[in-house]
């Protein structure tokens, strides 16, 4: 019984600060839908997205020209 008590206790993590704002997740959904309808397209190619981390990428992109709370890309 002791092991069931220390098994949920270890899963209980401390509330983190949100990474991204829920507005940057909005424009991230928005992308998503695109993508899935097949409307997405890619930057100065113009070629249809079909990976999803592009997808998001773009929407993260996108929610960070619009001024929303995103971290910096990683260089």
């Amino acid at each position: 019984m002791a092991s069931k008590t220390a098994a949920k206790s270890g899963s209980l993590k401390k509330a983190s600060a949100r990474k991204y704002s829920p507005a940057a997740s909005k424009f991230v959904e928005t992308e998503m839908k695109a993508m899935k309808k097949g409307q997405l397209k890619s930057g100065l190619s113009g070629k249809k997205v079909t990976d999803p981390k592009q997808a998001i990428a773009i929407g993260l992109s996108e929610a960070r020209k619009a001024g929303k709370k995103v971290p910096p890309p990683k260089s």
